[in-house]
């Protein structure tokens, strides 16, 4: 490849990026129509709007809210803020292509989305049965969403109007931007880009990419031109000849090895050209550690290429070596653009967006949202809407890192916060513009509860950073851990009039309050309505350390003092764990443990989870390889206990549920064959009772 001469420093350059804000790109000239009651839904209400096309139409999985906790009402609105006419398409009967013209053809694209849920995490239980009801669905009826809703959408998008560009968008997307391993099918998969025949995608929180990209549509570009637009993934046909290609397999070897060398010591300065469809590598110039200062490799020219299609599905650890890859270019500040082939097909995937700042944030939630469903639903009750619509959503991101959870992957580490004055205001909104608003806020919260306002204290050192998660093994020395911010806006929300209670629904990530026991406090003493959240997940440290999650003496310190100030308040109030089982890692020997943990703590669990592989988190590509990518992929590294098994995966779970009588039988067998006939009887230092004999008869059953 060529070699680029620029003498300014890369790194700084990136760092100090700054982007332009959401808010201030010039209006597009359809900005006249002025601001819609709803989006449209039909060509009925275009009329009634003066309109006679829409500019962008979003095609979703989910029914239409006009709600800031709907991601298709935040991109409607967010476009139309701009000045585009946007329309919505809403759960279109996907056998034709007809349902895709009701709107008409856009002028500039489609924006395809599955909704505010990955579509086959929402139609199926981890145990693969379908599940009942569909929550985004008017009167919870299922059945409305296709499997894989983004490339069944696209599909008849394109089949409507072929010519019109096809943007991907949403949590189903963006978490299958490369080649990703698929439970559902146990295979991997190529990019949804390509199954989906789109043009773009656009991952994570998309406001930045999606309204840069649609004013540069307006202004004639055309999409394949903006193929370094942050946030978003591409497919090219060849690779810009003066970019630097870094081999993944350079900077993390998957193999055994002693050392790792440094990145960015890899410099190709041979022409580049297309690889051919056996993925030869490409010659790379190994750059010796004391010249590295010397070597002029440009970062924002330079990508790294992970491991092709073919190689991640025919070789489990490479696919657990370009999983660990991914993860570790996840800062926006540092990240370097993703390059993997898929046949003859490049997979360009640019570094995430910048996250947005408070007062872009603030902008984004005070868009006209009626906070309603469209009122072509008349009276349907749509049970999303129902869980939320006197929440507030305070915040974005997610630095916990957790490996069975794709919101970091989606959100982003880096908080985004919004201002104390925009959430005090759409409380008010809750208040005075919310039928049947009974003065109760069911949630202050987002991802977590308590990651307001928390951000690095080093502005640099964030910038730099390349670690998974700011709280795991232990809680980062540069992480601001101080949640005054949230208590004070707490205090202040109670103090609204009209609000007679502000409840906490969100998780609460207990390690992270510990390090401020005032938080502890006002959250139990004033936002606890009798039960609290939280989630251990388990209880054995061989598990916890595959999941990223803290030891279970923090959730042990955390009850003293939720306890204590529990009763101070004079309140009778519980914590609620959650716990997983089958998770990567974890065998029946660790899930024994664990309900004797629950047996010792008095704990019956009713509701329990089983591992379920969603698709980019790191638990799922330890599940799929057998592999840890939370450390360095070697062919002949330690392999990983993986509960693939669904019998299995049954037995695990029974361990979270001793308690329940259906489940004796099969917890028995696996005490025996685990020596631990000692815990089958009943007294209580037993897990389990004895069967019962065949003489025995039910006292229930009525002496004739």
């Amino acid at each position: 490849m060529k070699k680029n001469n620029s003498k300014t420093s890369p790194s700084k350059k990136a760092q100090n990026y700054s982007p332009r804000k959401i808010y201030s790109y010039p209006k597009y000239w359809a900005e006249c129509f002025g601001t819609a009651p709803f989006l449209p839904m039909s060509k009925t209400e275009m009329e009634e709007l003066g309109w006679d096309s829409c500019d962008i139409i979003i095609v979703t999985a989910d029914a239409y809210v006009d709600h800031p906790s709907f991601g298709m009402a935040v991109v409607g609105r967010l476009l139309e803020a701009q000045g585009f006419r946007v329309g919505i398409i809403s759960q279109p009967a996907w056998d034709s292509a007809e349902a895709f013209k009701t709107l008409g053809e856009p002028n500039l694209f489609f924006g395809v989305t599955g909704g505010n849920m990955d579509s086959l995490i929402n139609r199926y239980t981890a145990d693969l049965r379908l599940r009942s009801e569909d929550a985004y669905t008017p009167n919870a009826k299922p059945g409305a969403r296709p499997d894989r809703s983004v490339i069944v959408y696209s599909q008849r998008c394109r089949e409507a109007y072929y010519d019109t560009p096809i943007v991907l968008g949403g949590i189903e997307a963006s978490l299958r931007r490369i080649a990703q391993y698929d439970y559902w099918s146990d295979k991997v998969r190529r990019s949804i880009l390509i199954d989906a025949n789109a043009d773009i995608l656009l991952f994570g929180n998309a406001e930045r990419g999606l309204v840069e990209l649609a004013h540069q549509l307006a202004n004639g570009r055309k999409v394949r031109d903006l193929w370094n637009l942050r946030g978003s993934a591409i497919v090219k046909d060849s690779l810009p000849e003066d970019w630097t290609e870094i081999d993944s397999t350079r900077i993390d070897w998957p193999s055994k090895i002693d050392k790792i060398p440094n990145p960015y010591d890899f410099h190709n300065n041979q022409k580049n050209t297309v690889q051919t469809a056996t993925d030869e590598i490409k010659t790379l110039r190994i750059v010796p550690l004391p010249l590295q200062r010397k070597v002029d490799l440009d970062h924002e020219k330079s990508y790294i290429r992970l491991p092709s299609f073919n190689k991640v599905t025919n070789d489990a650890v490479l696919y657990a070596h370009a999983s660990r890859v991914l993860h570790q270019e996840a800062n926006p500040y540092n990240a370097k653009v993703l390059v993997q082939k898929h046949g003859t097909k490049e997979l360009w995937v640019n570094p995430p967006p910048i996250p947005l700042e408070t007062e872009e944030l603030d902008w984004v939630f005070d868009l006209p949202y009626k906070r309603r469903p469209h009122p072509s639903y008349k009276q349907a009750r749509i049970p999303a809407y129902d869980m939320i619509k006197t929440s507030v959503n305070i915040m974005r991101g997610c630095f916990g890192g957790c490996t069975f959870c794709s919101i970091t992957e989606h959100e982003g580490r880096i908080i985004q916060s919004r201002s104390e004055e925009s959430i005090l205001n759409e409380i008010k909104k809750i208040r005075d513009e919310v039928p049947g608003f009974t003065g109760t806020i069911s949630d202050l919260g987002g991802p977590t509860a308590n990651m307001y306002k928390l951000n690095c204290k080093s502005a640099s050192i964030q910038k730099s950073c390349r670690r998974l998660s700011c709280v795991y093994p232990t809680i980062c020395k540069h992480l601001n851990t101080d949640h005054s911010s949230t208590t004070q806006l707490y205090r202040k929300a109670r103090k609204i009039k009209g609000v007679k209670r502000i409840a906490i629904a969100s998780g609460l990530r207990y390690d992270l309050a510990l390090k401020d026991h005032e938080y502890i406090k006002e959250l139990v003493t004033h936002h606890v309505g009798g039960y609290l959240k939280i989630a251990p997940e388990h209880s054995e440290e061989k598990t916890l350390s595959k999941m990223m999650k803290p030891s279970i003496s923090s959730y042990d310190e955390f009850k003293i003092l939720f306890d204590k100030y529990s009763k101070e308040a004079d309140k009778e109030q519980y914590l609620i764990p959650y716990f997983i089982a089958a998770h990567p890692g974890c065998d029946e020997e660790d899930m024994l443990n664990l309900s004797l943990w629950l047996k010792h703590h008095k704990f019956k669990p009713d509701q329990v989870q089983t591992f379920y592989p969603s698709p980019m988190a790191l638990a799922t590509a330890m599940y799929y390889s057998q592999k840890n990518p939370l450390e360095k992929v070697r062919y002949k590294g330690e392999k990983l206990k993986v509960c693939k098994d669904i019998d299995n995966r049954r037995l695990q779970k029974s361990f979270l549920r001793y308690h329940d009588e259906a489940n004796w039988p099969i917890l028995r067998k696996s005490l025996l064959s685990l020596g631990r006939a000692d815990l089958i009887g009943n007294g209580p230092q037993h897990l389990i009772p004895p069967s019962k004999p065949k003489t025995y008869r039910s006292s229930r059953i009525i002496k004739r």
